[in-house]
């Protein structure tokens, strides 16, 4: 492993020197590449750093042990170090495991009412909501780019991308079915209806990840229109953009500016198509790969939200028995789940 560590912490330092040439400073978008890479492996190279400097206080008090004035003192230190040693080396696994690439992503998001009609559109509207206060609790930026609501205020379909630092390593753990368990608003008999709704979460894919052959893409324009003929746009402005190889189309209507709409519609096809090419991808090199948590498949349910015992329960993690608390959930309040994900997807690839 350490034989691993000093490679990654040469390269590191290479990175560093390619970004003060003038070669690489000069083109913008290498420079941008190599600041990447570096910024990458910053955290390993740091961790490593610390590890070595521990393991020389551990070399230094070993050499201390026999002096009669200092050799209790260093013992206290050597014990000291060595724990911290361990620690050291535990954290340096974790680093040294496989990285998401797409962690750093910002991410384009669809949310879908499933089964359960009028009701599902409402959790759906609830569950864009408790993302929209996570986001902003995290001082992320979210552009709404189609909503198809209705009447009640629900969302039948809601996409949105999602701007801001780590959002992607985050969010990546919500797709999936989610399950509500409650007494709807449309319920006059007080029954408990169950209900669903889905959640995609995509990479929002670069120029750099996936070329789109625009040949290959028919755009449509159009008016905008909101739920019940409200919001209609007196120009065309909408934008339809249908991938042809695969059939694929996505609509976005946000913006007054058609440019603006075609960029945003271009942006979530290219995400949608490099999911494809990534999902390819990690199939034909091995069909076991992804982990216990994973990100999830949308059909996949993967979460239930129950009202009656103000609790929500996520399968991937917790029992019947173990629960996070809904109110703080719906709030945005993500982060322990979240965290508790994340670990599960660690201890999981360490296994491997």
């Amino acid at each position: 492993m350490l034989n691993k560590l000093a490679e990654i912490e040469k390269k590191y330092t290479n990175l560093g020197a390619l970004l003060e040439s003038a070669e690489v400073y000069s083109d913008p978008k290498r420079y941008a590449e190599v600041a990447k890479e570096q910024k990458e492996l910053a955290p390993v190279v740091e961790a490593y750093r610390r590890r070595m400097s521990v393991a020389q206080n551990i070399e230094d008090a070993k050499a201390l042990l026999g002096d009669p004035e200092l050799g209790d003192m260093a013992k206290e230190e050597l014990e000291s170090a060595k724990s911290e040693l361990e620690r050291a080396d535990e954290e340096l696994k974790i680093l040294l495991l496989p990285r998401d690439p797409n962690d750093s992503k910002n991410v384009v998001m669809e949310i879908r009412q499933g089964i359960g009609g009028e009701e599902a559109a409402l959790f759906a509207a609830d569950i864009y909501r408790m993302y929209a206060m996570y986001c902003d609790s995290r001082g992320w930026k979210i552009e709404i780019v189609n909503e198809n609501a209705t009447e009640l205020g629900g969302f039948k379909e809601i996409s949105l991308i999602i701007s801001g630092e780590g959002a992607y390593s985050r969010l990546k753990f919500e797709s999936g079915g989610h399950c509500v368990k409650r007494i709807p608003v449309t319920e006059s008999n007080g029954r408990i209806q169950t209900s669903t709704a889905t959640v995609a979460v995509l990479p929002e894919a670069e120029d750099v990840d996936f070329e789109l052959n625009e040949d290959d893409v028919k755009i449509d324009v159009f008016r905008s229109s909101g739920a019940g003929g409200q919001k209609v746009n007196k120009t065309s402005s909408a934008i339809r953009v249908t991938h042809i190889p695969t059939g694929i189309v996505v609509e976005c209507q946000d913006e007054r500016s058609q440019y603006r709409n075609k960029d945003k519609a271009l942006a979530i096809l290219r995400s949608k198509l490099y999911e494809i090419e990534l999902q390819k991808k990690n199939d034909s090199e091995n069909a076991s790969r992804r982990s216990m948590v994973g990100t999830g498949e949308r059909s996949e349910k993967i979460r239930t939200y129950f009202y009656q015992r103000d609790s929500v329960v996520d399968k991937r993690i917790t029992g019947e028995d173990k629960s996070f608390p809904l109110g703080k959930i719906m709030n945005g309040g993500l982060d322990e789940l979240i965290d508790a994900l994340a670990a599960a997807d660690t201890a999981e690839r360490l296994k491997g």
